[in-house]
């Protein structure tokens, strides 16, 4: 009988450290041998003298049109001593669009080559630390971008492709050239075709992508702000985030030859991809949700919790996939906008990619994955861990909203409501406004608050607020907000650094060379003081009553029943603070207005919100049991800024 592909992974751990053990018992003593075991790999080999190579990658896919199969450029580092020996290593790999047009990290880092085209610097820190430990670190411009064949088709089989057919060459499976149109084979013979993925953004996106197709051979993916369903980075249940659609995205990353032959990519990317916000084939194409079952390598996400771009509802419904199919995986949840950690919690995350890699691709017993699953950022710079997450006792709650005694300011508790509350969409306001007026009256919206707690209030996970409303008009927008309403230092995710501030000095991560350096800038926490803090948000078109996937018109005076799934989260809401649920219309820069302005009025019998709350219904009787009084101010608040408007690029202000 085959041994499972898990079973496999563990079993190969075990048997690469008993090798190793074995080959150090021949060198050392034997009463040293027990305790010879590698646990971290070592920068033992030269950066300077590495082989730096390009190789370009046959896709097996005709993506241009030209008659010929496309081929991904490929540039390699990999350390020399290694393949002088005649040993093979394991393989970091970044697959990007943004090597040539936008560059990668907080300083935006471009791909560089000398006058023969070989390859001089490398984006980020990857292969000036990871090289001298034994890793070769490889760089895949997918198609259409950079000095690739091909189309850009966002996401779609071509961008999927790019990363796996390198994947598959890497395990021997797969033709490359010495040439991006010679005929000269290349092979991968120095490598044991163990492949970890990583990248942020568009690049974890991918990472996602070719993990959900099972390729063998990849072994980690380390998505940072990926993207785990095209269709939802566009939109929301019906309701467009953008004013485009993934078209701009492709003319806007493709190489300018690419541009000239792709107009059949870009006018599928266009026909298949409704501003009505109907889900197509297309999207069922770059949907890898679906496929987590077929998942092979473990999983390690990285996300902020107040990513605006994307939007944190991407790694909620990928972990609670990889979670149903049994995959190995960790988790780090800070609370940025789409940052990377490696600008937001450095040391501590490049040691813990260091020992992950280490685990994942040489097999070393260094504990990594008996430490707890999840580390979260509970306020600027200080982390919590948790065992699993969301944590075992988590359990969904239903809270129902209630009507209160001034018009659009209501309670929130556990008993029915009953009643009506009703307010007029207006597209010039943000869920900045609405928090700010909770407490008072307005036309815009309508809160529903519970009294100061007096214990902390733990949620953790994804939440659902079932809304029954009747609109005045055909078409109608729907937001909900989760809100803690007490004074708070957070990372201030509105700002243009989405939560850091990048400073003047450079710390560095590895060895370097005059083309390419290991030094970066150094950031540190941009907070702001508050005195409400929204952590969870999610939109719908009220015409998608009846199905995620296709709207309708709606009926004037007719009421309508919709679910609305909001971004998962861990947010600690303190003793004496107040837990907050708005409902509203269109939320400014984060969803588009329709082509209405209706006035939506709530059956709050028929409204609810359904939320994670460690600890069940007895937490939250237990935190507002009798009557508290609010915490204390120490310091004036800020009022955080409004969203800030993203270019549907993922990747935003730093790529």
């Amino acid at each position: 009988m085959p041994i499972p592909e898990r079973r496999t992974r563990h079993l190969w751990r075990t048997l690469a450290t008993a090798a190793t053990a074995a080959l150090l018992a021949v060198l050392v003593s034997p009463g040293a041998a027990q305790s010879a075991a590698p646990r971290e790999s070592k920068p033992v080999y030269s950066y300077d003298k590495a082989i730096r190579e390009s190789v370009w990658v046959d896709t097996r896919l005709d993506g241009d049109g030209d008659g010929k199969t496309d081929r991904v450029a490929v540039d390699i580092i990999r350390p020399r001593e290694p393949a002088q020996q005649g040993r093979k290593v394991p393989v970091i790999m970044d697959a990007s669009p943004y090597y040539s047009c936008c560059g990668r990290g907080n300083e935006s880092q471009l791909k560089t080559y000398d006058e023969h085209g070989n390859v001089v610097q490398f984006p980020l820190y990857y292969d000036n630390y990871f090289v001298p430990r034994g890793y070769a670190f490889v760089a895949v411009d997918l198609a259409g971008t950079n000095r690739s064949d091909g189309c850009v088709d966002v996401g779609g089989r071509s961008d999927i492709q790019s990363g796996k057919a390198v994947v598959d060459w890497l395990n021997g499976r797969g033709k490359g050239y010495t040439t991006r149109t010679g005929t000269e084979r290349a092979k991968a013979g120095w490598t044991n075709g163990r492949t970890g993925m990583i990248g942020k953004s568009y690049d974890a996106t991918i990472a996602n992508g070719v993990a959900a197709t099972g390729v063998e051979g990849l072994k980690t993916i380390v998505p940072i702000g990926g993207i785990s369903s095209w269709y939802d980075y566009y939109f929301q249940q019906g309701a467009p985030l953008y004013d485009s659609g993934p078209e701009w995205l492709s003319d806007y990353v493709e190489s300018p030859e690419a541009r000239a032959r792709c107009a059949a990519v870009q006018k599928r990317l266009v026909d298949e991809a409704p501003r009505s916000g109907d889900w197509t084939g297309l999207w069922d194409e770059r949907n890898y949700v679906p496929d987590a079952g077929k998942v092979k390598a473990s999983v390690f996400v990285v996300h902020g919790m107040q990513d605006l771009n994307v939007r944190a509802k991407h790694f909620g419904q990928w972990w609670d996939a990889l979670a149903k199919a049994g995959v190995d995986r960790k988790i780090w949840l800070a609370q940025t906008g789409h940052v990377d950690p490696f600008d937001s919690r450095r040391s501590a995350w490049v040691d813990t990619l260091h020992r992950w890699f280490d685990h994942e691709l040489l097999g070393y017993d260094n504990g990594v994955d008996r430490e707890p699953m999840a580390d979260i950022e509970r306020t600027p710079d200080h982390w919590t861990t948790d065992r699993v997450w969301p944590p075992r006792t988590t359990d969904a709650v239903r809270l129902s909203p209630a009507k209160g005694s001034v018009a659009g300011v209501g309670t929130l508790g556990l008993k029915h409501g009953s009643g009506t509350e009703a307010f007029t969409d207006d597209p010039k306001l943000s869920e900045t406004d609405w928090a700010a007026q909770i407490d008072k009256s307005t036309p815009d919206k309508a809160g529903f608050i519970t009294e100061p707690l007096g214990k902390d209030l733990r949620l953790s996970g994804s939440s659902k607020v079932t809304v029954t409303a009747t609109p005045s008009t055909t078409t109608a927008h729907l937001s909900a907000v989760l809100v803690d309403l007490g004074p708070a230092t957070i990372r201030d995710y509105a700002d243009a650094g989405e939560g850091i501030t990048t400073l003047t000095d450079r710390t560095c991560w590895g060895a370097s060379t005059a083309g390419d350096s290991s030094c970066f800038l150094r950031t540190e926490a941009k907070t702001a003081d508050v005195d409400r803090t929204m952590f969870s948000r999610g939109w719908a078109d009220l015409g998608n009553y009846a199905s995620d996937r296709t709207g309708k018109p709606l009926t004037p005076g007719k009421p309508y029943t919709i679910t609305l799934d909001l971004a998962p989260s861990d947010h600690v809401v303190p003793a004496g603070h107040r837990l907050a649920l708005i409902v509203a219309g269109t939320d400014k820069d984060l969803i588009d207005p329709p082509s209405t302005r209706p006035t939506l009025t709530l059956d709050l019998a028929r409204t609810s919100a359904r939320v994670p709350l460690v600890g069940g219904a007895h937490a939250f009787e237990s935190a507002t049991a009798g009557t508290h009084t609010a915490a204390p101010r120490t310091s004036a608040p800020e009022r955080l800024a409004e969203p800030r408007p993203f270019r549907p690029v993922p990747g935003g202000s730093a790529l």
